[in-house]
């Protein structure tokens, strides 16, 4: 019964599906007829003009739209928990040919407008210090915890009135959107979000992540930049065609909203059971625990696998359960009774 990843969980079975509707000839990389349907599918669901572009994970979602936001002397204001410099093994750095990440503080890995004008308000404009040029936020954070439209908005008006970019890391976007039960572009494009990395892997997905362009960006020579920086990079796919197929039919009747809400909805139900062993309010799926190593082995001798995490001060361990989209709904309620009997 595992409960290490959402990483880690199968792929939807519309996803397989359509994946051998498209093994048939058509043009390679990404001039075949499923992905030249990109962009429309995401201006349909965003209710707006988006450009959208595939790619294999999320890291080089992430790192290749930074790259082409900043440049190798620039600076990327992120939470110092952020996902870009705590997991990707130094990938934003290498992308962007040395760009330096410019860490912030926050309460459950959020950045505030207070914490990003605290990271760069002290730097120098000169020459000596490296300059802020794009601002990254996680969405659901390293804690599973959410940004609302407001607090995304309250942001980007950092990053305009500094002339930055605003970046949103959605490996679990889906999750958030579900949780919030708001328009998807009410926590993104409405609320000044330049560039999105939307997380399809963790949901439903074999392999494949979409990097989605909004507003100015879309209109600049980001789009441009993008596009070549993922072909340099290796990651223009010469069967393009099975990527966006993953994406489009995750996207065909909101598969992907609904995925969302299924795995939160079995976070919720563990979290229910935890009480106050919670270290953070459980928004996506992903629920901390307070839990001693003694406990931790009761649970596993039971079945159950999942990953011990960094114990906060005064507390006897800790660990990490990540629900999924297909969380077997008996594994769960198990969990959920061993929890509450510990």
């Amino acid at each position: 019964m595992k409960f290490f990843s959402d990483n880690a969980a199968s792929v939807h079975p519309l996803v397989w599906s359509a994946m051998q509707a498209a093994d048939q000839p058509d043009n390679g990389y990404d001039g075949d007829a499923l992905s030249q349907q990109m962009d429309m599918a995401f201006s349909d669901l965003f209710g707006q003009p988006a450009t959208a572009l595939w790619v294999a994970t999320g890291t080089a979602a992430n790192c290749l739209v930074l790259a082409a936001m900043v440049p190798p002397f620039g600076g990327i204001v992120c939470h110092r928990e952020a996902h870009i410099e705590t997991d990707e093994g130094g990938a934003p750095g290498f992308y962007t040919h040395g760009a330096k990440l410019i860490l912030a503080e926050g309460d459950a890995a959020k950045l505030t407008p207070a914490s990003v004008h605290a990271a760069i308000d002290p730097i120098r404009p000169d020459v000596h210090r490296v300059q802020p040029h794009a601002i990254s936020i996680t969405q659901s954070t390293e804690y599973g915890r959410i940004y609302t439209p407001a607090e995304v908005t309250a942001i980007s008006a950092v990053a305009q009135q500094r002339d930055l970019w605003l970046h949103m890391d959605g490996a679990r976007f889906g999750n958030a959107v579900a949780h919030l039960g708001c328009h998807p572009a009410a926590v993104t494009a409405d609320a000044g979000v330049d560039a999105l990395s939307f997380g399809f892997v963790k949901n439903g997905g074999m392999g494949a992540e979409a990097i989605v362009l909004f507003g100015e960006a879309r209109d600049t020579a980001l789009v441009d930049s993008v596009r070549r920086m993922r072909k340099r990079a290796g990651h223009l796919q010469s069967k393009g065609r099975y990527l966006a197929a993953q994406i489009l039919a995750l996207l065909e009747g909101d598969l992907w909203l609904h995925n969302a809400r299924a795995a939160n909805a079995a976070a919720a139900e563990l979290a229910a059971a935890a009480g106050d062993r919670l270290m953070h309010p459980v928004e996506a799926d992903e629920v901390f625990l307070v839990l001693s190593p003694a406990e931790a082995a009761a649970l596993r001798a039971q079945g159950f696998d999942f990953y011990d995490w960094n114990a906060p001060a005064g507390t006897p361990g800790a660990a990490r359960l990540v629900t999924a989209w297909n969380s077997n709904p008996d594994h769960v309620a198990a969990l959920a009774r061993a929890i509450a009997a510990l």
